[in-house]
């Protein structure tokens, strides 16, 4: 069995850090996930996690979501996410994880929310 394809690529718009994150976040891509995004984490940073392309999410990419928050609310600093398709969207309602992001529903109302910020 070969491990799906996931992407993340990681762009710098300003003082935004913004990470597209493509295909299935799932137990076998998550640590290649968290390995992209954990070094984004600086004291005061801002970043837009861009969702619009994941097709999957298992409990073990909503457990790297929430590592990255608690990291990210440890420095001070500020994560949106843009773009969740419906059905995930709808998993992170229900089990709770929407109470710890801000969604939005494309990057440049994320990108605005972000800019407003101190």
């Amino acid at each position: 069995m070969t491990t799906p394809e996931i992407r993340v690529p990681i762009q710098q718009i300003g003082e935004i850090t913004v990470a597209a994150i493509s295909g299935e976040l799932n137990g076998r891509s998550a640590p290649l996930v968290q390995d992209k995004l954990l070094p984004l984490v600086a004291p005061g940073c801002k970043i837009l996690l861009d969702m619009r392309d994941v097709s999957y999410m298992s409990s073990a990419g909503l457990r790297i979501l929430l590592l990255l928050y608690r990291q990210i609310a440890g420095q001070q600093g500020h994560v949106v996410l843009s773009g969740l398709p419906d059905a995930i969207r709808d998993t992170m309602a229900i089990t709770g994880f929407l109470d710890f992001f801000e969604d939005y529903d494309t990057r440049p109302a994320a990108m605005a929310a972000l800019q407003a910020r101190a």
